[in-house]
């Protein structure tokens, strides 16, 4: 059996998706990602958060 460069078969296309966007649940739809922060790493963590959200005008 030889093999010619190129002979494989091309990669096939994603198919079009007609459905409505707006029926599907969108990452905003929940309540995930907006602050939470999971566990708790202590102090060190805490000056950390504090530091991050400090606002730019408390330098």
């Amino acid at each position: 059996m030889s093999t010619v460069p190129g002979s494989e078969p091309p990669e096939p296309k994603p198919a079009l998706v007609f459905d409505d966007p707006l029926d599907q649940q969108s990452s905003d739809d929940t309540d995930r990602g907006w602050g939470e922060r999971t566990g708790s790493g202590g102090s060190a963590a805490d000056l950390k958060r504090f530091l991050d959200e400090k606002p730019p005008h408390h330098l």
